[in-house]
């Protein structure tokens, strides 16, 4: 069994366009799929995940109702999505009220493409009401490929954050893309904070990845691929070389995901 509790797609319409777009802008990262729903589950099947969990990012007000609209319309037996709300939105409460309404289970924030730090206090309200309301909150952690410093969702600046909150929060990319040493400083003892493996293929060394495990401890880390930027059978090699038992990986592939997502 394997849940994959990072991944994006979008709308037909502007799958291409989009794929396109984040690829140059981050480099020239190589899409595993075409950005599209039905990509995405073929590339499921392939690589033998049983559901995913879709991360929707709203990175202005006006696209705000339409990119939940997508995210709500998402919703069947394989794929479980998550919402977004931009931050400095006039209706950013309301509409965490419609995703609620609709069964959505979580809300992703990306602070870098929302321009916000993480740790800014006019942000604080959004976070008190998305724990009121019963969601999963999903942070990008860490550097972002298609942005430069400073990051809005360093480590530290999270940690400030975990400490105003109750609700879950899974910090994506073992808790900080390319901070590794700033997750095991900061992170890596508080308690309501679970980190996602999300393209951790060729960025995360096998030590600092068995460090961070050893600290955090199986029963708080989530596999997640990022797909379309790496492909789930990429993470899952990933997470089979670091010598764990066949309950600890387990945690990590579904059962960690099941209890956060109340379902299994």
């Amino acid at each position: 069994m394997i849940i994959d509790f990072h991944t994006h797609c979008f709308p037909e319409k502007i799958a291409k366009n989009t794929i396109e777009k984040l690829s140059f802008v981050s480099g020239g990262l190589i899409p595993q799929t075409d950005g599209t729903e039905n990509s995405l589950l073929y590339l499921m099947s392939k690589d033998e995940v049983n559901k995913s969990v879709v991360l929707s990012i709203v990175t202005n007000a006006n696209q705000q109702n339409k990119v939940n609209d997508f995210a709500i319309s998402l919703k069947s037996e394989r794929i479980i999505p998550f919402g977004s709300v931009f931050p400095f939105s006039e209706n950013w409460e309301s509409e965490l009220e419609r995703l609620k309404e609709n069964g959505i289970k979580g809300i992703k924030l990306h602070p870098d493409y929302q321009q916000f730090f993480v740790d800014d206090e006019r942000i604080f309200p959004i976070y008190k009401k998305i724990e009121k309301l019963g969601f999963i909150l999903v942070f990008h952690a860490g550097e972002d490929f298609g942005f430069s410093p400073p990051y809005h969702a360093t480590p530290e600046r999270l940690r400030k954050v975990l400490s105003l909150v109750e609700t879950p929060v899974v910090c994506a990319h073992w808790g900080g893309l390319s901070m590794g040493e700033e997750v095991l400083k900061h992170l890596c003892d508080i308690d309501n904070c679970y980190f996602d493996t999300a393209f951790g293929y060729g960025t995360m060394p096998k030590d600092r990845a068995l460090r961070i495990l050893e600290k955090k401890g199986t029963d708080k880390i989530i596999f997640g691929s990022d797909s379309p930027w790496n492909a789930p059978s990429w993470d899952i090699g990933m997470i089979k070389t670091m010598g764990l038992t066949p309950d600890e990986e387990d945690e990590i592939f579904y059962k960690n995901a099941e209890k956060l997502l109340g379902i299994g």
